[in-house]
């Protein structure tokens, strides 16, 4: 067979292959129903994992991995990670890329009386991306105090225990050493659904954090022990 007859095949058969592998990745991009397949896949990443760790560290379940836009977020309902929909369609943030590894978490419960919004606690995990639906073991250093459109909606900063910037305690430190991060992470949060709609107050430090860490902890752990011991009247 001819030398360029053969050379043109198998670069046809190469584009054929090529073209099947992105019909699969995009039919798959395209469900909503997509569950996160890993070894998480048999938890439930709300309730089956402990928040705190014995070195004092804390564990968080990443719902968006580090400089994508895809907006997941956990169903508690399932405790299964999936991506949120907006008028029946998968949400897309139209910014750049999140400024860290962004997630939820597990066993904490922080009700609108008091300052949270009825879901577990909101986190931002400084560090290299991570998998989706990653259990990523943390140091928090402080917190983002923000307005969402009035309402409030604060995130917890972290590092991860993977990253260079691990042996950063505090958001002083952290701008003492790593100048710029903290106006970036900012700037982010009050840009990235469009001007004017949220709003920041600033940082507040690492003990602040893990005072609304432990009140997230209590909250969730009274409510889940009124849930375990409801009694009924028999009938």
């Amino acid at each position: 067979m001819n030398k360029n007859i053969v050379i043109l095949l198998c670069i046809s058969l190469s584009l054929f292959l090529t073209k099947c592998d992105s019909g699969q990745t995009d039919k798959k991009s395209d469900s909503v129903e997509i569950v996160q397949e890993k070894e998480s896949d048999t938890l439930n990443l709300l309730t089956d994992i402990a928040p705190l760790l014995d070195d004092g560290d804390i564990n968080a379940v990443i719902e968006i991995p580090a400089g994508t836009l895809d907006k997941w977020e956990l169903d508690k309902s399932t405790g299964k990670i999936r991506w949120e929909l907006i008028d029946k369609r998968p949400r897309i943030v139209k910014y750049i890329g999140y400024p860290g590894n962004y997630g939820m978490i597990p066993r904490t419960l922080l009700s609108k009386e008091k300052g949270g919004d009825g879901d577990p606690l909101d986190i931002l995990v400084l560090g290299p991306p991570v998998e989706r639906g990653h259990i990523l073991k943390c140091k928090i250093i402080g917190v983002l105090y923000l307005q969402d459109r009035g309402e409030q909606d604060d995130k917890l900063i972290a590092v991860s225990s993977d990253s260079p910037i691990y042996g950063v305690n505090s958001i002083d430190e952290l701008n003492n050493d790593y100048k710029g991060i903290t106006e970036i992470v900012e700037l982010w949060f009050t840009n990235y659904k469009g001007p004017g709609k949220i709003v920041s107050k600033g940082f507040g430090n690492k003990k602040i954090a893990i005072d609304i860490l432990t009140e997230a902890i209590n909250e969730y752990q009274l409510k889940d022990n009124k849930h375990n011991n409801v009694s009924y009247e028999k009938p």
